[in-house]
């Protein structure tokens, strides 16, 4: 940030992501194709990148290929600036071991952080569909001189289980507790419904941040991990701040838009947020030109739709051919979709192909699936429970190339 506070920003990409599989089975989870052309990866780079944190190391560890592909071959920054967007994978400084938690995973890339010398630094999660100006709660940390600041979201309190849960003081900003994923935790003061759950994006002095690793490190009873770990020793020493991404406003968000933020860490919630994106006035519109998504441009030639093909509220990517009927799905570059057939509230990822007359609804399809002529998926339960996985809420996934029975 030319001028301002230098911000050295690291996106915590190494999660496996097991609650995602089959579309896991072959990739780290933010590597996971998001909206037809993006990766779940990009929508954290384009915040941070928005926001003029041009210096990224994006943290990876398993089944990282091609995450470390994506973030390198895309994400080119101006080196004669001294930007970049780097991946780095465990490198094993401190002994032969993984990554013991998101902490440890820190502690061992502090050599990053020396290297650059920055005065803050904003730690990131890379697997949420979302958009945010990290400025104005870098804003706030500064101007409140916070240890940690950390980004919560409104969320109701019967969905507490599902998420660290920030306990604010009667400031409404300085945090006096956090619980794990807790089954019964208080509501805020100005709204008993709701509570504050932690959206995995932190900003810290660096200085605070370094010191609290080193002493996590020291802890054998330590889980070493941001939320788990950090966040609770921050909050008992009186360091921390929350941040109401409520009050965050980023250029071109419509209303409707305005504080969306989802959590894509199970098969149904990665399809109930493709959903959002493909009514008329979608609840997470993809084109703001203003705070743009960026990611690799394909190099295909536009969508087709031709021998009476048509698509109706749905996102269709560059490189598809559509000869049959498709409705409210998201389909990625290369799908083709032919005479006769019908895609319905679907999910189809690069090089899908949907043979005439076959059926396909309620189902996420990872790349290079070739769905046969009459086949059908999402059409018979107990035949689709029997050959594929299904969700708890019924959506049917298929992994990469999986053969269609």
């Amino acid at each position: 940030m030319r001028g301002g506070p230098s911000v050295l920003g690291i996106v915590l990409a190494g999660g496996e992501g097991k609650r995602l599989m089959p579309l896991t089975t072959d990739r780290a989870k933010p590597a996971v194709t998001f909206g037809g052309t993006y990766r779940l990866v990009d929508f954290v780079l384009s915040s941070l990148v928005n926001a003029d944190i041009l210096r990224i190391c994006v943290l990876t560890q398993y089944k990282s290929h091609s995450l470390d592909r994506h973030v390198s071959t895309t994400w080119r920054m101006s080196s004669l600036l001294g930007n970049y967007v780097t991946p780095v994978p465990a490198q094993q400084r401190l002994g032969p071991r993984w990554y013991l938690g998101s902490a440890d995973a820190i502690l061992q890339s502090l050599n990053l952080v020396h290297d650059e010398r920055p005065d803050y630094i904003a730690v990131f999660g890379a697997d949420h569909v979302y958009r945010m100006d990290p400025r104005q709660m870098l804003a706030q940390h500064v101007e409140n001189g916070a240890g940690v600041t950390v980004a919560g979201i409104r969320v109701p309190r019967a969905e507490a289980s599902a998420f660290g849960v920030i306990t604010p003081g009667a400031d409404g900003v300085q945090v006096e507790g956090f619980l794990e994923k807790p089954a019964d935790p208080p509501g805020l003061p100005d709204d008993p419904s709701k509570v504050f759950a932690s959206m995995g994006n932190y900003l810290f002095t660096t200085k605070v941040l370094v010191d609290a690793l080193h002493r996590d490190a020291e802890d054998p009873g330590s889980v070493h991990d941001m939320g788990g770990s950090i966040l609770p020793m921050l909050t008992e020493r009186g360091m921390a701040q929350v941040y109401d991404f409520h009050d965050n406003h980023v250029p071109g968000e419509s209303a409707r838009e305005h504080g969306y933020w989802r959590d894509v860490g199970t098969l149904d919630s990665y399809y109930d947020a493709h959903m959002d994106l493909v009514s008329s006035q979608p609840a997470f519109n993809l084109d703001n030109r203003r705070w743009p998504l960026y990611t690799d441009a394909h190099q295909l030639p536009p969508a087709r739709f031709v021998a009476g093909g048509i698509a109706s509220e749905s996102v269709v990517g560059p490189g598809c051919v559509i000869r049959g009927q498709v409705t409210r799905s998201v389909l990625s570059p290369g799908v083709v979709v032919a005479e006769g057939a019908v895609v319905q509230g679907s999910v189809l990822h690069d090089n899908v192909t949907v043979g005439r007359g076959a059926v396909v609804r309620g189902a996420i399809l990872d790349k290079n699936i070739d769905v046969p002529p009459g086949a059908t998926i999402g059409v018979n339960a107990q035949r689709d429970a029997e050959l594929y996985t299904v969700s708890p809420n019924g959506v049917i996934a298929l992994g990469k190339a999986q053969r269609v029975g």
